[in-house]
């Protein structure tokens, strides 16, 4: 049985689940069925990007169930070759056109790229697609606080929710509370790290075996509690459903510090570190 998937608040006032569905490598025909399969299982949330190539996958999905527009969050990404202004604008557009959508609910700057120094210029375009009702709510990907401190003291307005690397071989303990005090939502990309790894690990296997769950809901669980949003994803309907019923069972305290002692200084899957790491 899929529970309800509760939301949380963004500080602009747009609801979210805090269980989405990430579609990166999900193309054509395959994708978008795919993707139509996880919203007739109870997915809410859609996160795509420019750079995924798949926003008309996600749009196609979306024809194809027969869930309200209304009743969907989809969000994309900008990339970084179109930081610039103007260029920024007419990628906005261009991704609703691809999706063939008239807004999106949430649209985020993928990657700071602060060796390009752009990254402010293309905050701004957010902030008039915003203002302009081409998105709904508008964040950021992968910003450190220094970037994030930037954007605040040159335009005034903080991203509703930074979308960062987070699983549980890398933490990011500091971050997640620099959001917190900001009043920023933490979503975590690539929750469940490599499966194999995390299927593998005899602390995920020890904590998944006491609650009589898989490792993937005791990760997402562990997400959850954290108070990250997390976009799992799966071309299987069954790991589909297995991703978002995770709401019928609770860690406790210890199991949750014994999850958070994985961490690892070099944590990250492909050590791309958004202080240096430019994507295009």
């Amino acid at each position: 049985m899929v529970h309800a998937v509760p939301t949380v608040s963004l500080h602009d006032g747009i609801e979210i689940p805090v269980v989405g569905f990430g579609t990166a490598n999900m193309k054509g025909n395959q994708g978008a069925s795919a993707i139509a399969s996880a919203i007739t299982n109870g997915y809410r949330l859609i996160d795509t990007a420019y750079n995924y190539e798949n926003e008309g996958a996600v749009g196609e999905a979306i024809q194809r169930v027969e869930i309200p527009r209304e009743q969907l969050q989809v969000a994309s990404k900008l990339p970084g070759r179109y930081h610039q202004y103007n260029e920024a604008v007419k990628a906005i557009q261009e991704s609703l056109f691809r999706a063939n959508l008239d807004y999106f609910d949430l649209y985020l700057i993928h990657w700071p790229n602060p060796k390009e120094n752009h990254y402010v210029e293309a905050w701004q375009a957010l902030i008039d697609a915003q203002k302009w009702g081409l998105v709904r709510s508008i964040g950021v990907s992968n910003f450190l606080p220094e970037h994030l401190e930037r954007l605040e003291k040159e335009t005034g307005i903080l991203p509703s929710i930074n979308q960062i690397e987070l699983h549980p071989f890398f933490n990011q303990e500091e971050q997640r509370e620099w959001h917190e005090k900001h009043g920023i939502v933490t979503e975590s990309w690539s929750p469940l790290y490599r499966a194999k790894d995390t299927m593998e690990n005899e602390t995920l296997q020890y904590v998944a075996h006491k609650y009589n769950k898989s490792v993937a809901q005791v990760i997402l669980r562990w997400h959850y509690q954290l108070g990250a949003v997390t976009i799992p994803k799966s071309t299987s309907p069954q790991r589909q459903v297995e991703n978002i019923s995770i709401f019928d069972f609770a860690l406790d305290y210890e199991d949750m510090e014994m999850i958070g002692k994985l961490t690892r200084p070099d944590g990250r899957i492909n050590d791309q570190n958004p202080a240096e790491y430019e994507e295009f």
